[in-house]
């Protein structure tokens, strides 16, 4: 089902905004053929733009305000209603882009998500679910940061939602699901762990059991499930230790002339190891649970990882990841969107 509507990028978030994500659009719109609709001040981007061969597909729509990585997501989000985040966002809202993307303030993404796109039915938080690397292919693991303090009918939902969408991006007829803990005992892990376990056993699911970090590498599992705290962790360190890794590569490798040679021979097995551990060929992860396809990056997101980030949005889209599980999770008849200043119960949520 793939679409011609472009994908909405949060041009002004990021660390290195917006020069990276200008550079990023162009890349995508040039390599990957992918319209790209950017957010942000337009004099700027249009400055940034002019720097760059011209690509076609790309389009600029102006927002008058940026919200800080280190803002409070709730507070920045009330105030600052013409940020170029809520604009990405009411892009996908209105019908205009397919997906959105930003590499800004995720807080700020997962809650402008929250109030202008609202939840698929069924589903109480959202989840970020990145895709990480492991023995046997890929596994998702949710969630990595929209969820910080978790309750166990939380995970459970976490547990149903990633189940199926391993399904659709992993093809895996059924997808077996692992909680993550200090150990595989039932007796293991803390109060949140052990509240959750009777419930994922007594679940539908494919469910596996307790699992620990190393068992997420080893590929024990397709699913992943955690709290937002314990994800983000993980996949910080997983990032860390991968940088640290060619480090010390790259280093035995320059340290006499034998090495040197090797290096020669290995390289492009090293360099095919390195994109796969690189955040930047993945750009990415979904947030989970939202009506919409809703893809944030890494906060130090360069061009690549921000091109990377708007190809994952638009074969998502095309895919119909979202719309399989709307359906899965309660059809179209549930869907709720409660725009900011109605004094619904997404608006309450941003004061939390």
């Amino acid at each position: 089902m793939s679409t011609t509507r472009p994908v909405a990028l949060d041009a002004m978030g990021g660390d290195r905004a917006p020069e990276a994500t200008v550079a990023g659009a162009v890349r995508a719109a040039r390599d990957f053929s992918i319209p790209v609709v950017l957010v942000g001040d337009e004099t700027r981007l249009k400055e940034e733009l002019a720097k760059h061969r011209a690509a076609p597909g790309l389009e600029v729509v102006h927002s008058g305000e940026i919200i800080g990585m280190d803002e409070s997501p709730g507070q920045a989000l009330l105030r600052k209603r013409d940020s170029s985040v809520m604009v990405a966002v009411n892009l996908v809202r209105g019908g205009r882009a397919c997906g959105v993307v930003s590499a800004g303030n995720s807080g700020a993404m997962t809650g402008a998500a929250l109030v202008r796109l609202g939840l698929l039915p069924g589903v109480e938080r959202p989840a970020i679910a990145s895709l990480l690397p492991s023995r046997r292919g890929r596994v998702v693991v949710l969630d990595v940061g929209a969820t910080v303090d978790a309750r166990p009918e939380h995970l459970l939902a976490f547990a149903r939602i990633g189940e199926h969408y391993a399904r659709c991006v992993l093809e895996a007829d059924r997808p077996r699901v692992g909680l993550l803990s200090i150990g595989e005992e039932p007796s293991k892990g803390n109060a949140l762990v052990k509240h959750t376990l009777p419930l994922l056993q007594e679940s539908e699911l494919n469910f596996v059991g307790n699992i620990e970090g190393q068992d997420v590498a080893r590929g024990k599992v397709e699913v992943v499930v955690c709290d937002g705290f314990t994800g983000n962790v993980l996949l910080k360190s997983v990032e860390g230790y991968a940088e640290f890794f060619f480090e010390m590569v790259k280093q035995s490798l320059a340290s006499n002339w034998r090495s040197r040679l090797g290096a020669l021979f290995s390289r492009p097995a090293l360099q095919g190891l390195a994109r796969e551990l690189n955040y930047a060929s993945h750009g990415g992860a979904l947030l989970l649970g939202v009506n919409g396809v809703v893809v944030i990056g890494h906060g130090r997101s360069n061009a690549s990882a921000v091109a990377s980030a708007l190809r994952v949005a638009k074969d998502l889209a095309d895919r119909g990841v979202v719309e399989a599980l709307r359906e899965r999770f309660g059809g179209e008849r549930e869907k709720a969107r409660v725009p900011v200043g109605s004094g619904g119960e997404r608006e309450s949520e941003l004061h939390g």
